[in-house]
C-alpha cells in the first residue's frame, strides 16, 4: 500500500495526542507494572481527543492498551457513544493480533500507530507481539496486510518519512522536535517498566 499524501494537520495533532492525552497515563501505569502501550480515539470532524487510555494489564492480561480503550469506549451508553465511522484509531505501538481483531470486530475502518512491532521487540523489549505473529499465525513482521478489506493502518512515522522531502524546513523541524520528544519520553517509561514489571504477574511480561 502507497502512504496517502502526509495531512501535517492530522500529524501534528497524532503526535499531540501522543503527547499530551496517552502519554501522562501510561507513565503512571508503568509504575504499577503496566507496559508502556496506550491509545486513543480521536474524532474524524475535528481531531478533537474523544477517549483515551493506557494498558492495564495489572488488572487483566487481555487488557492492551488498545483492548482497555475499547473497553471504556463501549462501556458509555450506546445512544451517546460516537460511532467507529465517526472516529480515528491512534495506537502508541503498532497493535498485537489481539487488538488487530479487536480494532476489526469493534468496526474502526483505520489505525494509526507510532512504533512498529520491531521497535516494540528491540528498542522496549517486549517481543511478544512478533513471537505470536510468527509462532501461531506463520506471518513474518510486516507482512499482515495493512490496506484490507476492514482497514487501512498507518505508522505515523514512516507516513512522515516516506513525505518530509515535500514539507516545509519549518513543518520538518516542527514534527521532528514532537517525534523526538516522544520517543525520549516513552524510553524514560520503557526503563521505568523494565524496572518494576517483575513486581506483577502478567503471562507475558
Amino acid at each position: 500500500m502507497s502512504a496517502p499524501p502526509l495531512d501535517t494537520t492530522l500529524a501534528i495533532r497524532l503526535l499531540d495526542v501522543l503527547a499530551d492525552d496517552v502519554l501522562p497515563l501510561t507513565e503512571s501505569a508503568v509504575d504499577l507494572g503496566n507496559k508502556v502501550f496506550g491509545a486513543a480515539l480521536l474524532r474524524k470532524r475535528d481531531f478533537s481527543t474523544y477517549l483515551a487510555e493506557t494498558n492495564n494489564e495489572i488488572d487483566s492480561p487481555l487488557h492492551h492498551g488498545e483492548m482497555h480503550l475499547l473497553k471504556r469506549y463501549f462501556e458509555q451508553p450506546a445512544a451517546k457513544r460516537a460511532a467507529p465511522s465517526e472516529l480515528l484509531f491512534l495506537s502508541s505501538h503498532e497493535p498485537c493480533s489481539m487488538c488487530l481483531s479487536a480494532i476489526t470486530w469493534s468496526g474502526f475502518d483505520n489505525f494509526y500507530y507510532f512504533f512498529s512491532h520491531e521497535e516494540s521487540r528491540d528498542s522496549f523489549e517486549i517481543p511478544h507481539d512478533l513471537k505470536i505473529l510468527t509462532e501461531v499465525f506463520a506471518v513474518e513482521p510486516g507482512q499482515y496486510a495493512k490496506n484490507n478489506a476492514f482497514w487501512e493502518a498507518y505508522g505515523v512515522q514512516t507516513w512522515f518519512n516516506l513525505h518530509k522531502n515535500t514539507l516545509s524546513n519549518d513543518t520538518q523541524a516542527l514534527l521532528n522536535e514532537k517525534i523526538e520528544a516522544l520517543r525520549t519520553r516513552y524510553a524514560a517509561a520503557s526503563v521505568r517498566y523494565q524496572k518494576y514489571k517483575h513486581s506483577n504477574d502478567i503471562p507475558l511480561n
